[in-house]
C-alpha cells in the first residue's frame, strides 16, 4: 500500500534535471519522467576553446564590482578577459572554487572564497549564484522546447558531489540550492544530492558493448596492434560522438548491458574510478541481478588527485624558470593574462600522450613577456637559457617548447597518487574478484592516465572507458533522479554516535567520568554508537534510540552528534572523535500533562547519500521537531 503513495509523489515532477557541478567544468542534462529512456544533454554553449570539445562549460563565475552576478562559464571568462586591466582588477572572477568545499576542514555558512583579484566573497553566495544560473538555463531550455513556460515546481533537481565529501559539504550544497530557489526546507525531496561515482556506476551498468572502449582487448582491433588501440579507440569514439553531436539525446536502453552477463552474481565486483578536475573518487560495487540493483562493498575513498594537480605542477615549473616572486606578482597584476596562459596550457595538456614524440608548444601571452622584462630587466628567453630546467626551451615564435618527457613529468605526481590509491583499495580484503574497472570523469580522457591504470591493473581486471566519458556522471545522475532507490546498500564512511549520560557502573566505567547529580551517579561523555565506519547500510535503514530529558521540565533536548574514523569508540573524549553536528528535539507544543519520564524515540536514517533524522514523543505519539545540522554547531 505504501508504495502506491510513493508513486503518487514521484509523478508530480515532469522532468528530472541533473547538474554536474564540477571543479573545472559543469553542465546539466535532463529527462522527462514520461520517457525516461531519453536523456538530453544541455544545448551547446557559445564560446568554446580550441582543442577542448565537450558539452560542458568551464566552472567560472564573474561578479561586478558591486558584487552582483554578471556571467558564468565561457561568457564570464571572455568578458573578464576583454576588460581593461585598470577595470578588471575591480571585478570579481572565480574559477575552480569547488575544491574549497573539499579542503576546508571546518566549513560553515560563513566560509569565504577568494576572487582572482584577492577580494573575498561568501562561498554560499557564489555557489548559489552558480546553481541559480543553471536553474535558469535549464528552465529556459525546457520552456523553449515545450513552447510554454516551465515551472520550477515541475522539476526534480539532482546535484552531484564527490563521494568523499563529508556531510557538511553535502549540507552546504543543499543550502546553496535552497538559496538558488531550486527547492526549500519545506520541500526538501525536490532536490537530491547524488554521489558522483555512484551516478557513474548507474550509467555504466547500462552500457552496451559498442558504447565503451576496452583497453584490455589485446587482439589487434581492425588491423591495428594493441599499442595503437588506446589512441585509435578514442579517435573512432570521437568520430562517433562528432557524428552524433547534432543530436544531444542519448537513448538508455532499459536493460542491464551485455557486459554484465559475464559477471557472476554475488561474487564479482567492479570499481568505478571517477577522476575529475579536483578530486578522484572510487567506489566498489556489486550488481544484484535480475533487477540490477547496486550494492556498495567498500566505503568511497579518494582524494584531491584531480587534473588540477597537473596545472599545479605546470605552475611550479614556471616558478622554477621565472621565479616564484614574479609568478605571484604576475597573477595579481595581470590576472586575465594568467587565465589565458592556463587556457593555452589546457589545450596542450589534452594533447599529451604516452607515445608522443614531437614537442608541445605553449604560447606565452604578450603581457607575460612584457611584464617579465619590466620586472627582471632581462628577457624571457634569457631566463629559459639561464634556468637549468631540461626539456623546456624557448622557440623563436614566442612559445615555451616542452618536450613530451617534460609534459609527462607534470602528470606523473598526480597519476602516481591515483595508481597508489587504487592499489591500496585493491589490497583490501573486501575488494577481491574485481572484474571491471571503469574509468570515468574528465581526467579519464587523458591517454597518460589510461595507460598508467591499464599497466598497473590490466592483469587483474578489465579496464573500461565509456565513450563519452566526460558526460557519464551527468547521465547517471539523471537516471538516479528518475529512480533514487537503485542503490540498495551503501557503506557508512564514518562511525556516528551521540554523546549521552549513562548510569555509572563500578568497575566498568573509569572513575574520572563519574558525575553525581541529584544523588544519582552518572557516567559522562559516553559515545552511544549508531553506526560503525564501513558498516553496510541498506537504503532507508534506520537506527532507533530512546532518550529521556534529564529534567522533566525540559522543552528542548540538544544532542550532540560525533563521528570518528575508528570503529570502537567508548567515549567522546577519545582522540579522533569529532563533534560533527547537533540533533535538536523541540518538545514545545506537546502536551504538558505528560508522564514524568518522557521517552523520545529518535530514528536516524543512514542508507541515503545524506543523513536524516526524525523523533517521536512516545507518550503522545506526536512527532517532535528535529533537525540534524552539520554546518552550524
Amino acid at each position: 500500500k505504501d508504495s502506491d503513495a510513493d508513486d503518487a509523489v514521484e509523478q508530480l515532477f515532469l522532468v528530472v534535471v541533473a547538474i554536474d557541478f564540477g571543479t573545472t567544468s559543469s553542465g546539466y542534462a535532463y529527462s522527462f519522467t514520461k520517457e525516461p529512456e531519453c536523456i538530453h544533454v544541455m544545448r551547446r554553449w557559445e564560446g568554446g576553446d580550441p582543442g577542448v570539445s565537450n558539452q560542458k562549460t568551464p566552472t567560472t563565475i564573474l561578479l561586478t564590482p558591486e558584487r552582483k552576478f554578471h556571467s558564468f562559464g565561457y561568457a564570464a571568462r571572455d568578458f573578464y578577459h576583454d576588460l581593461d586591466p585598470t577595470e578588471s582588477k575591480h571585478w570579481l572572477y572565480f574559477e575552480k572554487f569547488k575544491m574549497k568545499l573539499h579542503t576546508t576542514g571546518n566549513l560553515t555558512m560563513e566560509t569565504d572564497l577568494t576572487a582572482a583579484n584577492g577580494k573575498k566573497v561568501k562561498a554560499l553566495e557564489i555557489f548559489a549564484y552558480a546553481l541559480q544560473f543553471f536553474k535558469e538555463q535549464a528552465l529556459k531550455e525546457l520552456s523553449d522546447q515545450g513552447g510554454s513556460d516551465f515551472e520550477n515546481t515541475e522539476v526534480r533537481w539532482v546535484i552531484t558531489v564527490p563521494a568523499i565529501w563529508k556531510q557538511p559539504a553535502k549540507q552546504f550544497m543543499r543550502q546553496a540550492a535552497y538559496k538558488a530557489g531550486m527547492a526549500s526546507p519545506e520541500n526538501p525531496e525536490q532536490l537530491i544530492i547524488a554521489l558522483e561515482p555512484e551516478a557513474a556506476s548507474i550509467y555504466c551498468r547500462k552500457l552496451r558493448l559498442h558504447q565503451m572502449i576496452d583497453l584490455s582487448s589485446r587482439a589487434p582491433v581492425n588491423g591495428y596492434s594493441p599499442s595503437d588501440t588506446i589512441g585509435t579507440g578514442f579517435t573512432q569514439a570521437k568520430e562517433h560522438v562528432r557524428r552524433n553531436r547534432q543530436s544531444r539525446t542519448f537513448l538508455v536502453e532499459n536493460v542491464i548491458g551485455e557486459i554484465w552477463s559475464e559477471l557472476e552474481e554475488g561474487s564479482d565486483r567492479y570499481i568505478v574510478v571517477d577522476s575529475g578536475g579536483g578530486t578522484v573518487d572510487m567506489t566498489v560495487h556489486q550488481i544484484r541481478l535480475p533487477e540490477g540493483h547496486l550494492k556498495e562493498l567498500y566505503k568511497a575513498t579518494g582524494g584531491p588527485y584531480g587534473s588540477l594537480g597537473v596545472d599545479y605542477e605546470f605552475e611550479k615549473l614556471l616558478c622554477k624558470i621565472f621565479g616564484e616572486d614574479f609568478i605571484e606578482q604576475f597573477k595579481i597584476k595581470r590576472p586575465a593574462a594568467w587565465v589565458d596562459l592556463m587556457i593555452a596550457f589546457e589545450s596542450r595538456k589534452r594533447a599529451a600522450a604516452p607515445d608522443r614524440t614531437n614537442p608541445l608548444n605553449i604560447t606565452l601571452p604578450f603581457s607575460f613577456i612584457d611584464y617579465y622584462k619590466k620586472f627582471r630587466g632581462h628577457s624571457v628567453e634569457h631566463a629559459l637559457r639561464k634556468s637549468n630546467v631540461d626539456f623546456v626551451k624557448w622557440s623563436s615564435q614566442g612559445m615555451l617548447r616542452m618536450s613530451p618527457d617534460a609534459m609527462n613529468a607534470l602528470f606523473k605526481p598526480t597519476i602516481d597518487q591515483i595508481v597508489q590509491h587504487l592499489s591500496d583499495v585493491f589490497d583490501k580484503p573486501e575488494v577481491t574478484n574485481v572484474k571491471f574497472l571503469f574509468l570515468v570523469g574528465g581526467f579519464a580522457e587523458s591517454p597518460l592516465l589510461q595507460q598508467a591504470v591499464q599497466n598497473a591493473f590490466g592483469s587483474r581486471c578489465r579496464v573500461i572507458i565509456p565513450q563519452d566519458v566526460g558526460l557519464t556522471i551527468l547521465k547517471g545522475a539523471v537516471l538516479f533522479g528518475l529512480d533514487p532507490a537503485v542503490i540498495k546498500v551503501r557503506r557508512s564512511p564514518l562511525t556516528y554516535g551521540v554523546g549521552v549520560l549513562n548510569r555509572f557502573v563500578e568497575g566498568k566505567h573509569p572513575p574520572e567520568k563519574l558525575l553525581i547529580k541529584d544523588g544519582t551517579r552518572w557516567c559522562t561523555d559516553v559515545f552511544d554508537k549508531f553506526i560503525s565506519a564501513d558498516q553496510s547500510v541498506a537504503l532507508g535503514e534506520t537506527v532507533t534510540r530512546s532518550y529521556t530529558p534529564a529534567k522533566p521540565s525540559q522543552l528542548v533536548i540538544v544532542i550532540n552528534i560525533y563521528s570518528s574514523e575508528q570503529d570502537n569508540v567508548s567515549f567522546i573524549t577519545e582522540s579522533g572523535v569529532k563533534k560533527c553536528g547537533t540533533l535538536r528535539l523541540d518538545l514545545t507544543g506537546t502536551d504538558a500533562s505528560v508522564p514524568n519520564r518522557r521517552e523520545i524515540k529518535t530514528l536516524m536514517q543512514f542508507g541515503d547519500t545524506e543523513i536524516k533524522a526524525m523523533a517521536i514523543d512516545v507518550a503522545t505519539s506526536k512527532s517532535v521537531k528535529v533537525g540534524i545540522d552539520f554546518l552550524n554547531y
